[in-house]
């Protein structure tokens, strides 16, 4: 287990992988930790985070790379301001997971999704794809609001 300032990495045994799990209990809309790219990248890969058409970042500090997807987020990457931010009440032991969806245009691994929410959407494969129906429930980076706009734009015309 390694601690951190907002949580501990360790096992999460039913996705067997890494997860960051809360510290400290958190209120929505707090603030858990100001991010920033520690490398940008031009191509995504599976450790990255969508910043616009051609950046897409490996997180700052290192350790917020072990959040993981969840189809039911409580935390959300806004990219606009470099904050890590609670998107409900988050108890001490609660694991830490954000809609990967919410930065990802387009994944460069898409998978098939396990996080057990009641409304799993089971394939995970970044905002493009989802349905319209589907993009009320999510908040979004304003780059992938901005994409999700453009390409409502672009079936009206």
């Amino acid at each position: 287990m390694n601690s951190n300032p907002v949580g501990t990495v360790r096992a999460n045994a039913k996705l067997q992988q890494q997860g960051l799990y809360a510290d400290q209990a958190f209120k929505k809309n707090d603030i858990l930790i100001q991010f920033g790219a520690r490398e940008i990248l031009t191509e995504p890969n599976y450790l990255t985070v969508q910043v616009n058409d051609n950046e897409h970042i490996l997180l700052a500090p290192e350790y917020i790379q072990y959040i993981n997807h969840s189809c039911s987020p409580n935390v959300f990457f806004n990219t606009t301001t470099f904050q890590l931010e609670a998107l409900e009440d988050i108890a001490i032991g609660d694991e830490l997971t954000f809609f990967y969806a919410s930065t990802e245009w387009k994944m460069d691994q898409s998978f098939t999704c396990s996080c057990g929410s009641s409304n799993c959407l089971k394939i995970m494969q970044g905002a493009y794809y989802l349905s319209p129906e589907i993009i009320p429930q999510y908040r979004f980076t304003d780059f992938i609001t901005g994409k999700l706009q453009q390409k409502r734009w672009k079936k009206i015309a």
